[in-house]
């Protein structure tokens, strides 16, 4: 008999670093464009600017490079990432796959409290202005129709891509006219949500995330 069996499932978060308190400022700035791609991260600046040392600069920009936000050259140093028609096609590719996956498997086991919880986020973002705490419900929509499908690391990969994608995310709230049709979209897989129609729901999913690239990329031709 296995004496830890339970310890995983408790769900212990884990506690915050200095590097992920530098990560998530920088993150929330480059998403909103206040740090626009090819700006230079040089970290001394930025651990004058935290009133840190450089170890929790050189981690946050690492962290934020492994999520595609930040590149890192061997003689350029650290700078924002462009805008990359290539990297959105992958980005949501990759979302598509994961997520389609997920919710096929969470169908048929979300109950009335995840439903509701879902229609909640749906209300709440059709009063929302600020498009920050916009682009937050949106992940956290999707993710309340994923979350019963018992597969933790599947909700962690699908949570990473959408930090990867949250600048692009705001991109297409802010500067296209694109919230009322997602929303349109997300009601229209909430509904076969709870109708419990698995294949009608990932249809609806797949769709959403390829319109979303495909209005992604001609924003970049602009």
């Amino acid at each position: 008999m296995d004496r830890f069996a339970g310890i995983a499932a408790i769900g212990v978060p884990k506690p915050e670093t200095m590097a992920d308190r530098v990560a998530n400022v920088l993150r929330e700035a480059i998403a909103k464009g206040t740090l626009r791609p090819g700006t230079v991260l040089r970290q001394d600046e930025l651990a004058a600017r935290f009133r840190f040392s450089r170890m929790p600069i050189r981690d946050a920009l690492r962290q934020l490079e492994a999520e595609g936000i930040v590149s890192i050259h061997p003689t350029r140093g650290a700078f924002v990432a462009e805008m990359d028609r290539a990297e959105i096609r992958d980005i949501y590719a990759v979302r598509e796959l994961l997520e389609s996956e997920a919710l096929r498997l969470s169908v048929p086991k979300l109950d009335k409290e995840r439903l509701a919880e879902a229609k909640s986020i749906l209300e709440r973002l059709d009063l929302e202005a600020d498009i920050g705490r916009w682009g937050a419900l949106n992940r956290a929509f999707h993710l309340s129709l994923y979350g019963a499908c018992g597969n933790n690391r599947l909700l962690a990969l699908i949570e990473a891509q959408h930090k990867t994608a949250d600048r692009y995310v705001r991109v297409i709230l802010s500067n296209l006219d694109y919230r009322a049709r997602s929303q349109a979209e997300h009601r229209e897989m909430l509904d076969r949500c709870a109708a419990g129609d698995a294949k009608g729901a990932v249809t609806s999913l797949r769709k959403h995330l390829r319109d979303a690239s495909r209005a992604l990329v001609r924003s970049t031709m602009k």
